[in-house]
């Protein structure tokens, strides 16, 4: 494996991580080798890639570590959480920029408390999949460069479950976390150190503590509105979870809905409904007060930056409601209006009245056969004269609104199939996904379930 490695964040002070190798595995196989990716990042693999991929072997150039990171866990804090089953191998510089090479299930690190470190194929598999579907979406957010089987049995609640490594980029694995680490215990140095380095990594024209605060719940906005057009639920937004530079991070019980309810939950973790779909702008904006909270020890005024901070956080929500305007527009063919506005909000309600599935609800505007989604609904032909009154450009719809996404019995098929040692699902899965808005030849992967498929709860990915 070779690269250019640069590793700054294994320069910065060392209590901001550990200096962890991965732990090496018992029979390092290929699952699944994102060349594109590897080609974008400036990477070249020989034939024992999975070695390098599964932490068997060490890159030339790699300073691996594991970083250290706190949150709010369904809004209890936790002081001291870090990768306890993750190993940043370091950072390549390629013809796309800087990204972060992170290796995940690769053994047991400082911060692992009582986990062993593992993972098993459903979560490496499930979050492969999810997360390059996001990319091909224009979503924001890590993507995966290998899978790998272990060789090695992983002890579950379900039973005993063949290993797996992921290896995943990003543009950096700063959290929102990561701050609250360092203002927990009043490390300035730490903080100052992290602050420049997210600056660096995500918003080079940002020069203070404000503007950074400033860029980071803007991007943030503009995620969580992008979530909503697609029907995401992330399902575990802690702090943790919560990336500083706006894309999305730990693919653990997310889903994508198939009927629209509005405060659908799936995480099986999530008995209150914290992070359901409905309620995701609320906790990103959350979020955000938490790191501006964080923050505060950089400032020299600290009542004046108190009111600026809470200024800025509240902010969110004035930027998320045009991100969010904006998306829905252009889901149903219009421009940003009031007229527009009025016009997505009487679909939701229809779509919410009846159950009816999010994404061929709208892949139907594009198609024209939205009658045979919302007709039963008794507002259906008066909205529908409306919106073909206004205009919409169909023309663009399918290139909006997906034919194919990671539907959750799909997922949960596909790693049913490959811990039964059959990656075929995976594979047709995969190459599918590459290409959301085209024409699939596949039905069943377009397909709502059937009542016997309907997947209503996930697991987090342990």
């Amino acid at each position: 494996m070779r690269a250019n490695w640069n590793n700054s964040y294994a320069a910065l002070p060392a209590q901001m991580f550990t200096r962890q190798a991965p732990v090496p595995v018992a029979a390092p196989k290929a699952l699944m080798l994102n060349a594109e990716h590897a080609e974008e990042l400036g990477i070249t693999f020989g034939e024992d890639w999975p070695l390098f991929m599964a932490g068997n072997q060490i890159p030339q150039g790699a300073d691996p570590i594991a970083q250290a990171y706190a949150g709010h866990q369904f809004g209890h804090w936790n002081p001291q959480l870090g990768d306890g089953r993750a190993v940043l191998l370091g950072e390549v510089i390629g013809p796309q920029g800087r990204f972060d090479i992170q290796l995940k299930g690769a053994g047991r690190t400082a911060w692992s408390r009582n986990g062993d470190g593992r993972a098993w194929y459903g979560p490496v598999l499930r979050e492969y999949l999810i997360s390059e579907a996001m990319h091909a979406l224009s979503i924001p957010t890590t993507r995966a460069l290998a899978a790998v089987a272990t060789g090695e049995t992983i002890l579950r609640e379900q039973g005993p479950l063949p290993g797996a490594v992921i290896c995943r980029t990003a543009s950096s694995h700063i959290r929102v976390g990561t701050f609250q680490y360092f203002a927990a215990r009043d490390d300035t140095q730490a903080l100052e150190a992290l602050l420049h380095q997210a600056i660096e990594r995500h918003y080079h024209t940002a020069q203070t503590v404000e503007q950074f605060l400033s860029a980071a719940v803007a991007a943030q906005a503009r995620l969580v509105a992008q979530w909503m057009g697609l029907g995401f639920i992330h399902g575990v937004m802690n702090t943790d979870n919560s990336h500083v530079g706006g894309i999305t991070i730990d693919y653990g019980p997310c889903a994508f809905m198939d009927e629209f309810v509005p405060m659908k939950t799936f995480s099986s973790i999530d008995r209150q409904g914290r992070y359901a779909y409905g309620n995701q702008p609320n906790l990103a904006a959350w979020n955000m007060a938490q790191l501006a909270t964080a923050l505060l020890p950089l400032t020299e005024d600290r009542e004046a930056s108190i009111a600026r901070f809470t200024e800025i956080v509240q902010g969110f929500g004035d930027i998320f409601d045009r991100e969010y305007a904006a998306v829905f527009a252009r889901k149903i063919g219009l421009t940003p209006s009031q007229e527009t506005d009025v016009l997505v909000d009487g679909l939701l309600k229809m779509m919410a009245n009846i159950g009816a599935d999010y994404t061929l609800c709208f892949r139907a505007l594009a198609t024209g056969e939205s009658h045979a989604h919302l007709g039963v609904h008794p507002d259906f032909a008066d909205w529908h004269a409306r919106w073909q009154a206004a205009g919409p450009a169909q023309g663009a719809l399918a290139q909006v609104n997906p034919a194919i996404i990671p539907r959750n019995h799909l997922m949960e098929a596909m790693i049913a199939d490959a811990v039964a040692g059959d990656m075929q699902l995976f594979r047709a899965l995969h190459e599918a996904l590459k290409a959301p808005f085209s024409h699939c030849d596949n039905p069943s992967f377009i397909a709502a379930p059937d009542p016997q498929e309907i997947v209503t709860q996930t697991f987090c990915g342990t």
